[in-house]
This record gives structure tokens, sequence and C-alpha cells, in this order.
């Protein structure tokens, strides 16, 4: 009888590949009166995921500013965040993260938001002041990467600029944007209740006042402005554009940041605006050496400056 011969197959041991870890994420909150935005981003820039939740800016306690923050919070929870950068209006102190006050929103004057964040989600937060934030939005994620030196404006309903200076931000301590630096002996009163505030002659509020006392519209923005073959329209689009200079010049004096990077309603200026701009801030450049100024509109959605910026502040700190 022939012997059976058993052969025996080796099998190689089945090993899991390690599950890939996650990828790394940015956290970014936008507070300012009436609103709450919030996005985890890429460490890119790139908004992967964004909520939104409103209160009522005149509501006398905190309990509807809480809410509206914890609902928008929870776009953290699928993906924490490295950390998270709150844009903050008003005057605010990033070393103890409190907002210390806002023009009109009661609920805002000393609000904790970073305790209150770093609460409800577990990760590193961080504040600062809006204008002044967008400034690192541009220069990790716009037109001011690898530059040192260079101002971002927000323009529109929102005024302000914000200046990185030898790589740091000009973040002085009670410090804001420059909306209410004083750059006209004007009457009208602002919302910080003096006169002259750069922010009285050189919002979307006073375009749409002077256009309509001009006759041109009660509506009309500098869109439909620009696009007017019309010498009022014209007139008004330059007024606007000098009034906007006013603080503009003044940084550029004070600082030479070389590239100004503009967002907001600018863009709807387009290059007629724009060159308006850099033609006059080159005007002041008297010495030799000196960067000429260059004046670009950046291509960011409105609604994302203010996201980026806090996600350019963590991941400044990281």
């Amino acid at each position: 009888m022939a012997q059976r011969t058993t052969r025996l197959r080796l099998v190689e041991p089945r090993v899991e590949a390690p599950a890939a870890a996650p990828a790394r994420t940015l956290g970014a909150v936008e507070l300012v009166p009436g609103r709450v935005r919030a996005a985890v981003l890429s460490m890119s820039g790139r908004v992967l995921e964004r909520s939104e939740a409103v209160y009522a800016p005149g509501a006398p306690g905190r309990d509807e500013v809480d809410a509206a923050l914890a609902e928008a919070a929870r776009v953290f929870e699928a993906r924490p965040p490295a950390g998270i950068g709150v844009a903050a209006a008003g005057i605010v102190d990033p070393a103890s993260g409190l907002i210390v006050e806002v023009n009109d929103v009661p609920a805002l004057h000393g609000y904790p938001v970073k305790d209150r964040l770093a609460a409800l989600t577990g990760v590193p937060v961080r504040v600062e002041h809006r204008a002044r934030l967008q400034v690192l939005g541009d220069r990790w994620f716009g037109p001011g990467r690898g530059r040192r030196t260079f101002a971002s404006v927000s323009t529109g309903e929102v005024l302000g600029v914000g200046i990185l200076y030898e790589g740091e931000v000009l973040a002085p301590q009670g410090g804001r944007s420059g909306a209410h630096m004083a750059v006209t002996a004007g009457d009208e009163r602002c919302t910080c209740g003096n006169t002259g505030c750069w922010k009285t002659v050189a919002t979307t509020r006073w375009l749409r006042s002077r256009a309509a006392a001009l006759g041109l519209g009660a509506d009309a923005g500098l869109r439909s402005l620009v696009s007017r073959d019309d010498e009022r329209a014209r007139a008004l689009v330059a007024e606007y554009a000098e009034n906007l200079l006013l603080g503009l010049v003044n940084v550029q004096q004070l600082f030479a940041p070389g590239l100004f990077v503009l967002h907001g309603e600018a863009r709807e200026g387009g290059e007629h605006f724009r060159s308006l701009l850099e033609t006059r801030l080159r005007r002041d450049v008297a010495a030799s050496g000196v960067e000429r100024p260059t004046v670009v509109v950046a291509g960011a959605a409105v609604d994302d400056i203010a996201l980026l910026g806090g996600a350019g502040l963590v991941l400044s700190h990281l």
C-alpha cells in the first residue's frame, strides 16, 4: 500500500495595517455682534466644515452668547482641532482671552471667550482682535506668504488694519484696529462716541449715505458706482478712495509695510479702485531704498477672512 505524504503549506500571519492617524486640523471662531461662526480647516487653510449661530446683540446677559457659542462649537466634535483661534470684535485682551468691550453689545463686555470655548472643546484656545488677526490669515494662506512685514485691510461694513511687522503682529494691550483713529475734523458722531473717526468716512455706511445725497440711489454700492458712466459716480468713488487712504497713508508713514492686502468691499471696486489707492500711497514714498507700496486684493471669500486669521493664529503657535 502506497504511503501518503502530507505536505504542509505555510501561511504568513496576517498583520493588520495600523489605522492612519487622522489628519491634523485647525479650528477658528469669529465672534462679532449678533453672530458666531466656527470652522474646521485643513493645515493648508481649506475650510472642511463650518457652522453658524446667532444671538441678540442687545441682550443684557450672557446666556444667549453662551448658547450661540456652544451651538457653533459643535462643529469641532467630530474632528477636534490642534487649537482654536478666535477672531473677536471690540477691545480684546489676548493674554487673558477676554473681550474687554464691544460698543452697543453689553453681553460681550468682559466676556471670557477663551475659557468658555476651552471648556466646550477641551483644546487650546487663543484670542485676538478680528481685524488684526486677518493679517495672519494672509501670512499663512494668502498674498502675505513669505513676507515679514505687510498690512492687511478690512473694508466695507467693517474697517480696520492688521499689521505684521518683522514677523510679529502689532497688538499692544488695549489697541484697536485703527477704525477709530481721528482722521478728520468732521462733527459726525461715531459709534464709539467720538467725532472724526476714520470709521465715519470710510465704510459702506458713509458711501451709501453720500450716494443717496447725490441722487445716485440709497442702495448704491461700490461695484455699481464704479461701473457707471457718470461723473458724479466717478467723483464719489475717488472721494471714497481718499477717505480710505486717510488711514492707510498713516500706516504707510509709520510702518512702511510695502504691501497692503485688501479684503471686503474693496474687491467690488475692481482694478480701478485698487489702482487709485496704490497710486496715492506711492506718492508718499520719498526716501530712496524704501519699498514702494503695492496694493493687492485678496481672493478669499468675505465670510472666510476672519476664519483664516483664526487658523493662522493657531498655526503661528504650533
